[in-house]
């Protein structure tokens, strides 16, 4: 795994984003996408459960309801994003399939929940080019994003990686990517691969969910938005 700052040049100003963000990062040989959700899963439940038993008064001084997180144990509950597309619909939303989920969408779906939300299997033309091709959809992809509950949103995206290199190559293309800029990661592939999957979880929205903070930039020392990079 890896542990570092990231940075995003999106127009997005919302109280979930950063232009700098700090990520943690596995990528795990021979695990596929239940495999790759079930140690979100481990992962999320050890860290409320650590910052509960040894941050209980910190929590207590942010004036921190702890009951929610009390809450937060396996099995998350999972849902595909055509499920989720037809309960949007179902609550009078206009999004359509292939559309990808913004924060209002993510917040509706979690708010019926007590613990993170797994959906997963998204469309491939809104996901990145590296994700595996579902083989019971090849219109989506093996990924999945978990949202917090309470209103925080998508705290890890993650996927299975695709490992065939003929299929890895075609979507390079089909993206309009440069395949000159990918030669490296085309290579880990041409000589055989195999199951891999890996994930990102975002730090900073994760210290926000769990410390009950309205705002992410509270979550850093020094954030850095659209509108402000020096600290």
């Amino acid at each position: 795994y890896c542990f570092g700052p990231t940075f995003r040049a999106e127009k997005s100003k919302t109280r979930r984003h950063l232009t700098e963000f700090w990520m943690c990062e596995p990528e795990m040989a021979f695990v596929d996408s239940d495999g790759n959700m079930a140690v979100q899963e481990e992962f999320i439940s050890y860290l409320v459960a650590r910052a509960l038993d040894r941050r209980a008064e910190e929590l207590k001084e942010l004036e921190r309801d702890t009951a929610p997180l009390e809450q937060v144990t396996g099995p998350f509950p999972r849902i595909t994003y055509t499920e989720a597309i037809a309960r949007l619909q179902a609550e009078g939303s206009d999004i359509q399939w292939g559309s990808d989920l913004g924060a209002d969408d993510e917040t509706a779906l979690a708010k019926a929940y007590d613990k993170p939300l797994f959906v997963m299997n998204y469309p491939k033309e809104v996901k990145a080019f590296y994700m595996k091709e579902n083989p019971d959809d090849p219109r989506t992809v093996l990924n999945n994003d978990c949202l917090a509950p309470e209103g925080y949103g998508e705290i890890i995206g993650g996927s299975q990686r695709e490992d065939d290199y003929d299929l890895l190559l075609a979507r390079i293309r089909a993206q309009g990517l440069d395949e000159a800029s990918y030669g490296w990661y085309l290579d880990l592939r041409k000589y055989g691969g195999f199951v891999h999957s890996g994930f990102g979880l975002g730090l900073e929205r994760t210290v926000a969910w769990i410390c009950g903070i309205p705002h992410i930039r509270e979550a850093i020392a020094f954030p850095r938005q659209i509108h402000r990079l020096y600290p």
